[in-house]
């Protein structure tokens, strides 16, 4: 069984003043719930084997904020930034953990949890995937290379105002 941590990076600070869309970090709301959100990894027991995360500053920020094992292999995937769908499904394809974790953005990784999931989670904000909501989805594959649309199995659903 593979399992796949999908999550949406934690609410970003728009007042921070970079000049790129790129270089946003989070604001204090975002960084509270990315610990929160850690915390209730942790306490699930849904620790990664592997992390691949946009190159933003706020995706990497809400991954460093998540306390998380250090020793856990992590990528940097330029291909994550701002990605469609099908571009975050290319990119899990090319996964090796069992428990992989990938922090996005939407919409691309709103609409993933929604193509990926053979059956939509009832909660009344899975289809918004506001920031830091986090989907948790079970496959009967053999390798993340035979992941597509429709095979994964919702688990768990969250957004940081659950915790």
């Amino acid at each position: 069984m593979l399992r796949l941590i999908l999550m949406r990076h934690a609410k970003s600070d728009w007042s921070a003043g970079p000049s790129s869309d790129h270089d946003r970090p989070l604001n204090p709301r975002g960084r509270l719930a990315a610990a929160e959100l850690g915390a209730w990894l942790r306490a699930q027991r849904l620790i990664p084997d592997q992390i691949l995360c946009s190159t933003s500053i706020r995706t990497r920020e809400t991954c460093l904020r998540l306390n998380l094992p250090q020793d856990i292999p992590t990528t940097d995937r330029k291909q994550l930034y701002l990605a469609s769908a099908d571009d975050v499904l290319a990119v899990l394809k090319t996964a090796t953990g069992q428990t992989v974790l990938m922090i996005a953005h939407n919409p691309g990784i709103g609409v993933m949890a929604e193509q990926i999931t053979s059956h939509r989670p009832e909660h009344p904000k899975f289809r918004q995937f506001p920031s830091g909501a986090t989907l948790v989805a079970d496959f009967d594959l053999p390798n993340w290379g035979s992941a597509g649309w429709g095979n994964a199995i919702a688990q768990h659903f969250i957004v940081p105002r659950d915790l």
